[in-house]
């Protein structure tokens, strides 16, 4: 299926969380295409038109501005320096000033005031071979709170997320998975949830989920949810 278009769908449905801005990454003949803006859900939609755009796969984001101000260039995704990596991230990176220092000095060039965006550099500056190696080294690094998604045209079928303080939230579907940070985004698509827990993180695939623990870097078997709810019954119940 378009996943331009079903990124925008489940955006419009987590709006309840507040945001600023709207934005998606995602593949296309192997280069990564990052259009987002300030604005509204529907305003930012009408303006990219995802139904013109084709890809199976990507990340979509709606922001709320911590660091920078609402802005198109602030908006998520971030792409590193080459475009080979994008980054969508809730939470808050607490060292990022010093990891900014660190990579701009080692020639990194940032084009946001967000400290999302030191996370794309770090996959960059870590990659040799190995997205998930060079994601795994960039986590270790960070400290704060976050919940991210990342997807790269080295590695282009797949979508990598951890998670630590922020909610993250894998969808099983049919010959098709999901990844949010809440599972309105994902009910009508699917009712089979792996809910991951601080300091894991994961390779999603069309076909397969792979989780893994962080501090013992080694993988784990995590359960499986039925949600017993449906959409109509969650905005309702409050």
């Amino acid at each position: 299926r378009n996943a331009p278009e079903i990124l925008f769908d489940m955006l419009k449905k987590l709006e309840y969380r507040g945001y600023d801005s709207a934005g998606m990454a995602y593949i296309f003949n192997n280069k990564i295409f990052i259009p987002k803006d300030k604005g509204k859900v529907d305003d930012v939609r009408k303006k990219l038109q995802p139904e013109k755009l084709r890809s199976n796969i990507g990340v979509a984001h709606t922001r709320w501005a911590t660091h920078g101000i609402p802005s198109q260039i602030n908006a998520h995704p971030h792409a590193d320096c080459t475009k080979r990596f994008a980054v969508a991230h809730n939470g808050i990176i607490e060292n990022y000033k010093e990891l900014k220092e660190e990579l701009t000095e080692k020639g990194h060039k940032f084009q946001s005031e967000t400290d999302t965006e030191v996370i794309s550099h770090l996959i960059e500056e870590y990659y040799t071979d190995d997205f998930l190696v060079a994601f795994e080294k960039a986590i270790r690094r960070l400290d704060g709170s976050y919940a991210i998604a990342a997807v790269s045209i080295l590695d282009p079928n797949k979508i990598l997320v951890a998670r630590k303080e922020s909610p993250l939230i894998i969808g099983l579907g049919n010959d098709e998975n999901f990844i949010a940070s809440d599972v309105p985004a994902f009910l009508s698509d699917t009712k089979d949830v792996i809910i991951l827990d601080d300091n894991e993180y994961g390779v999603v695939e069309r076909d397969k989920v792979s989780i893994l623990d962080a501090v013992k870097c080694k993988k784990i078997n995590k359960k499986s949810h039925r949600i017993t709810w449906d959409v109509k019954e969650a905005e309702k119940g409050g």
